[in-house]
């Protein structure tokens, strides 16, 4: 996958979106430059993700923006989503590439240099790294990195990166410079009142919606 695709990484959430809808705050935040979007639904069942799943897909459609579904293999593939995101304690990455097949994307989180080492020669696409700091949308996170434990994972792979938690439009540069290529958001633009001027707070010289 291209790096500039993790530039900006939209996690939905659906009790920050409920006021617009998931599927309403992820076409207002893609038009504002949102370049990735992952579907992230702890409490639905995989029926209730297959269903959501598609219906962004097909908001998404012509956007160039992939669809990324979190944890759930089964959605990701029976959906058409573009991919899934995994966690360490979600099962083997060998075993989810297995599960998409080689085409879809598959992204795995990584809190530790331990860990990013651990993913040379995994059929991984990307790694999710952090939390930089902490997050009210994910409680049971590991410690915070900061922006010098950042760069510390970033310099341990070579594969696409996006930095996780607690990011927001004024952390770009910090974390750009860091090493990352993209930054991955939740509340920056789930659960604001315009969507699309929150997402293009991030990179304001980017035209939303032109990938």
């Amino acid at each position: 996958m291209r790096r500039e695709t993790l530039q900006l990484y939209l996690v939905t959430d659906p009790v920050l979106c409920a006021d617009l809808g998931v599927v309403e705050t992820v076409r207002r935040a893609v038009a504002g430059g949102v370049s990735m979007v992952q579907l992230r639904d702890k409490q639905a069942t995989t029926a209730e993700r297959i269903t959501l799943a598609r219906a962004l897909m097909k908001v998404l459609k012509g956007t160039g923006v992939p669809l990324i579904v979190n944890d759930d293999l089964e959605a990701a593939v029976a959906s058409g989503a573009d991919g899934a995101h995994i966690g360490q304690s979600d099962g083997s990455p060998q075993r989810a590439r297995a599960l998409l097949g080689p085409d879809r994307i598959l992204g795995l989180s990584c809190e530790t240099p331990q860990k990013v080492a651990a993913t040379k020669g995994l059929a991984v696409d990307y790694l999710g790294l952090g939390p930089v700091f902490a997050t009210g949308t994910k409680a049971d996170h590991e410690h915070p990195t900061g922006l010098a434990g950042l760069a510390a994972l970033v310099s341990c792979t070579e594969l696409p990166t996006v930095a996780i938690g607690g990011l927001k439009a004024r952390h770009v540069n910090d974390v750009l410079a860091a090493g990352a290529d993209g930054l991955c958001v939740v509340s920056a633009i789930c659960g604001q009142a315009d969507p699309k001027a929150a997402a293009a707070c991030f990179f304001p010289t980017n035209k939303g919606g032109s990938r």
